[in-house]
């Protein structure tokens, strides 16, 4: 994974005035962190709360319990609940992210679900976003690439927002053969 640009990423943000609320797991913040030092991020970044351990992902962001005991702390369902929580807690927040899963053995650990995997939620415009990655590496390398896929998604759903909008918009030369058309 190449490195990103997190302050071409914080501009997007900024173009689109759209502000970005996290809620960070087995990340422990990194995210957030890593986006600190961007120009403009003071009015992009809304907060992060780091909800490492499950009774700050019940008590924090409204996570249930029993989605906690039925589909792990470390799930898709989980990271869902933490970002719809997240959306509660900070309804002005344009995009809201969620991300949890496995750093390290133990834990919701099978063979399905190895260590590396990791679940992430991203909320837009009312629109939610899935995705189950698996990446390799010791936990910080785990962590690093978890953090570069926010930072990719995010610019990736940024970028076709902005050509939605585009090609909804007529282009100029568009209105300009309308209206030669109209005065023919």
């Amino acid at each position: 994974m190449k490195k990103p640009d997190i302050n071409a990423l914080v501009l997007q943000f900024l173009q689109h005035k759209l502000t970005l609320a996290l809620a960070e797991s087995c990340t422990c913040g990194l995210v957030a962190a890593q986006m600190a030092p961007a120009t403009g991020v003071s009015e992009v970044l809304l907060g992060s709360v780091v909800t490492y351990h499950i009774e700050a992902k019940q008590k924090l962001l409204g996570v249930k319990k029993e989605t906690l005991v039925t589909y792990s702390a470390e799930s898709q369902q989980t990271t869902n609940e933490m970002a719809l929580g997240l959306h509660r807690a900070l309804p002005n927040a344009d995009v809201c992210v969620a991300v949890t899963g496995l750093c390290g053995p133990g834990a919701s650990e099978t063979p399905d679900k190895p260590v590396g995997t990791m679940f992430f939620t991203i909320l837009v415009e009312g629109h939610a976003y899935e995705y189950r990655e698996q990446f390799e590496g010791n936990a910080d390398k785990l962590r690093e690439q978890a953090a570069n896929f926010i930072y990719d998604k995010l610019a990736d759903l940024l970028a076709r927002r902005q050509a939605m909008a585009g090609a909804s918009q007529p282009s100029k030369k568009h209105l300009a053969d309308q209206a030669a058309v109209r005065s023919n």
